[in-house]
């Protein structure tokens, strides 16, 4: 008789182990699948743009602004004007004005600002060559 007491207080003991399992799994499982999918956001490009040229580089722009500026940039390729026109711009307005801060500045304007005038761009840069000195 002392077996079946035994039994009975283990096999008692194992299905509320086995419960707590379960229960402890259905709830982390539940809690796991009710978390909302985590949010990944882009910054506007006005916000990347500024990032670009007034925080990773620092350029100083006429007015102090910087987008007011690129968007210009994005206008005077729009409008078709050649490439060797918009960097003699850029360098005579902005600092610093070496040949690779202003094809920096004028590739990210338009790639952020405007990325539907990449190919005029192209176009007007193609054969470019910087000025000797």
């Amino acid at each position: 008789m002392a077996h079946i007491g035994i039994r009975s207080k283990v096999s008692r003991h194992l299905r509320r182990l086995v419960s707590a399992s379960i229960l402890t799994a259905s709830v982390f499982g539940a809690a796991t699948a009710v978390q909302p999918p985590r949010a990944v956001a882009v910054p506007g490009p006005e916000i990347e743009y500024t990032y670009d040229v007034m925080v990773r580089r620092h350029y100083d722009f006429p007015g102090n602004d910087a987008i007011g500026y690129g968007f210009a940039i994005c206008d005077k390729v729009s409008r078709g004007e050649p490439y060797a026109s918009v960097m003699g711009d850029v360098k005579a307005d902005v600092l610093p004005n070496d040949e690779f801060a202003a094809n920096y500045l004028v590739s990210n304007a338009v790639g952020i600002l405007c990325p539907a005038q990449i190919w005029q761009l192209r176009s007007s840069a193609a054969g470019y060559r910087p000025p000797a000195g």
